[in-house]
């Protein structure tokens, strides 16, 4: 029991002396929160005082002054960047956007995003352009390639007008001068969940026809296409394409299946295909398209089509098209950049109403592309159609193609073309073609 008072008022001496530490300890803590506040509502005061400063009248209308309206977007970017670090280097606070974080230590040299380059784009759409080179050796004279030419160069001009619409608008030079090659607008969330898009377009006719030149995986197009889809030889992007429009949705289905059904409405005037001689001679065509994923690296889209419309010889007078397709991916996630397969195959049937008769065609292509290494794909493709004025005869052809990918901005491909024309003469072709592309660039239908 002597020992027990000792030890109790060590104890409560010990204990008065850790609470006094401790007391001292909140209490620093304390001043220093207060120091940190006083220093963030000073740093505050400035901030808004620099944003005073900048908002005065003249300020922005420089800003956007600097910025040239004919300078792409990287140009865009570095202006911002060397504005952003001028004006850093004047004033020694920040002068970022409300809401921008401040390093400590001062402020950043860093270009300050959201600001002048944003506001040098909120008018400007993505431009891009794409420069198909083309050449052949051999002879052709049903369906030639030059020797050499810059075949189109493809400019396009994209923009989200607002969170409602979006326009797309794509004009194709060529040796036969400058037209539209498409030039729509899309809304795409309707009431009912309808996407609507209206304009000039390439019809959504099968697989192929809705693809442009440079994103098909040969130089050319399939022999059905010009045969049956009033394709001209001479031109460089053949198939149905016509103002209009096109309401699409996506349908209820089981699952794992998706489904898409499309309905076009057009003028009438596609190549020599469709020709509307009045007002009421319009073209329609609708579509509908299944895909399905067996694996996460296998997948299978089927396709079905159907085209009305007047042909040139005058009302009355409809040709009509039925059009079946399927596509086979298989692109393995672990190696990607090395292996792929795409398998493509379509079928079109062509009914032609002319004085007491109707001439009925069909035609066909089937190709197969295979990537071995990272920048190299090799394919084949079968070609066989009837003509839809003739249909007695028919041409077919064979095709072997060799691509290799620089870069995802450039092309080098080769193909060689085997032709058995109606007309009984067998065209032998080597084609080869340099393409590139500038700017911005939209991602293509899958």
């Amino acid at each position: 029991m002597r020992y027990l008072a000792p030890l109790v008022c060590g104890l409560w001496i010990t204990q008065g002396a850790l609470c006094a530490q401790e007391s001292d300890r909140v209490e620093a803590r304390f001043r220093a929160l207060e120091e940190q506040i006083r220093m963030l509502q000073a740093e505050v005061q400035s901030l808004q005082a620099a944003l005073a400063g900048n908002s005065a009248p003249g300020t922005s209308q420089i800003s956007i002054a600097n910025q040239s309206p004919d300078s792409g977007q990287n140009s865009a970017t570095n202006q911002s960047s060397e504005t952003s670090q001028s004006q850093a280097a004047a004033q020694p606070v920040a002068t970022a956007p409300a809401g921008a974080a401040t390093p400590v230590g001062g402020p950043s040299t860093l270009p300050v995003y959201g600001g002048a380059a944003a506001a040098s784009k909120v008018l400007n759409p993505d431009i891009g352009v794409v420069g198909n080179f083309i050449g052949s050796v051999g002879r052709n004279p049903e369906n030639p390639f030059p020797s050499l030419a810059l075949r189109e160069a493809e400019f396009s001009f994209q923009a989200i007008i607002d969170p409602y619409a979006r326009g797309d608008f794509f004009v194709s030079m060529g040796a036969n001068g400058a037209e539209i090659e498409e030039g729509y607008l899309t809304f795409p969330a309707l009431p009912g969940g309808f996407s609507l898009r209206v304009g000039r377009m390439r019809a959504d006719f099968g697989k192929i026809n809705a693809l442009h030149d440079h994103v098909l995986p040969w130089l050319d197009r399939p022999l059905v296409t010009f045969n049956l889809l009033g394709g001209d030889p001479t031109d460089t992007d053949a198939g149905i394409k016509d103002e209009g429009m096109s309401i699409s949705r996506i349908l209820p289905s089981p699952r794992g299946l998706f489904l898409e059904g499309t309905a076009e409405v057009y003028a009438g005037n596609s190549g020599s295909l469709f020709t509307a001689t009045k007002h009421s001679d319009v073209s329609n065509i609708d579509h509908l398209r299944a895909y399905h994923d067996f694996s996460e690296s296998t997948n299978l889209e089927l396709g079905g089509s159907y085209a009305r419309g007047y042909n040139n010889l005058g009302p009355g007078f409809t040709t009509q098209l039925f059009g079946t397709d399927a596509t086979l991916r298989w692109k393995p996630l672990r190696r990607s950049i090395y292996r792929s397969f795409n398998a493509r195959a379509e079928v079109d049937w062509s009914r032609r109403e002319q004085p007491a008769t109707t001439l009925a065609a069909h035609g066909f292509f089937a190709s197969s592309e295979y990537q071995f290494a990272r920048r190299w794909f090799a394919g084949v493709r079968l070609d066989w159609s009837q003509h839809a004025q003739q249909p007695t005869v028919h041409d077919s052809g064979e095709s072997a193609i060799l691509t290799f990918w620089p870069s995802e901005f450039s092309q080098i491909r080769a193909q060689f073309r085997r032709t058995n024309y109606a007309q009984g003469f067998v065209a032998n072709e080597l084609l080869f073609q340099f393409q590139y592309s500038l700017g911005a660039h939209g991602a293509h239908p899958f």
